[in-house]
């Protein structure tokens, strides 16, 4: 058995999308292509139920319905083996591209497949390339209004892809007088700097050592649960080349895939995990006691 190096049960997420389905590539891959691709997500995610089943641990899908439509099989055994279904909506449309009644129908028709696939009711949302921010929020509003009990969509830092900066680092209620939680992904505030630390590019791109420092800051220095997120296509060396796209989005996200399993493996066994669902769940407690307090 691992030791664990913190007491707090962080939140493991997965966001279910396929390698062309990224922010990076939404301008060089048409959607009308996708079904001419080669869809690899149910190998990797039956990789990634792997990874969790030697960790012991359980954890969020946080999966598109268009994936979800495709792969009924896939998303039963994900359903079956104890992680939680959560929406990524539709098919992966940034949430600031749409208007309010845009996004209320891509929220409705995600969730309806997604519980006809898995039998299972589905509470958390996370917006693609976390894109609620201080342009659209109206979305958690229509969030609450459609009865999610936790969004884990806004990330508190100034990226050139998303970010909104102003909001805050860890759980809170963004609509007066409602249930609804947000979550935000997790940063490390270091001499005066905030950073990304909760997955995806950070985790895979640099050394697992900076990762472990700043999610065990997080869990010590500011006593407070952190999230982990990352895709499918990160375990996949051997996905295909999109050759059109620009440099950057090529370097950022090719690199280093092959040592993703690898510092999975090390993750997971370092801190202690659990489904999004329990993480909103004791936020929302803490919260209510901090009100009462």
């Amino acid at each position: 058995m691992h030791s664990l190096i913190s007491q707090p049960v962080n939140g493991l997420s997965v966001d279910v999308e396929d390698w062309f389905q990224v922010g990076a590539f939404e301008h060089v891959i048409d959607r009308d292509r996708w079904d001419s691709l080669d869809l690899r997500v149910e190998r990797n995610c039956d990789a990634i139920l792997a990874l969790f089943a030697e960790a012991g641990v359980k954890g969020t899908f946080f999966t598109l319905g268009w994936i979800a439509e495709r792969r009924p099989a896939m998303m039963r055994r994900i359903a079956a083996q104890g992680h939680e279904i959560a929406s990524h909506g539709w098919d992966h449309a940034r949430v600031f591209t749409m208007d309010r009644a845009g996004f209320a129908a891509d929220l409705s028709r995600a969730r309806a497949v997604l519980e006809d696939m898995t039998g299972a009711q589905v509470i958390g949302y996370r917006a693609p390339s976390f894109s609620i921010d201080a342009r659209n929020p109206w979305a958690h509003e229509a969030l609450a209004e459609a009865g999610y009990r936790y969004s884990s969509s806004v990330a508190p830092i100034a990226h050139d892809h998303y970010g909104w900066r102003e909001a805050p680092r860890f759980a809170f209620r963004p609509v007066a007088g409602a249930d609804l939680i947000e979550i935000p992904v997790t940063t490390v505030e270091w001499a005066g700097r905030r950073m990304a630390a909760g997955g995806g590019g950070f985790f895979r791109l640099f050394p697992y050592a900076l990762s472990r420092w700043a999610l065990h800051r997080v869990n010590r220095h500011d006593a407070r649960p952190v999230l982990t997120y990352f895709h499918p296509w990160e375990i996949d060396p051997h996905q295909p080349r999109v050759a059109e796209a620009p440099l950057r989005s090529r370097l950022r996200h090719y690199s280093r895939l092959g040592a993703m399993r690898g510092k999975l493996r090390r993750l997971l066994g370092d801190f202690a995990w659990g489904r999004m669902d329990a993480l909103a769940q004791a936020e929302a407690a803490r919260l209510e006691t901090g009100r009462a307090a």
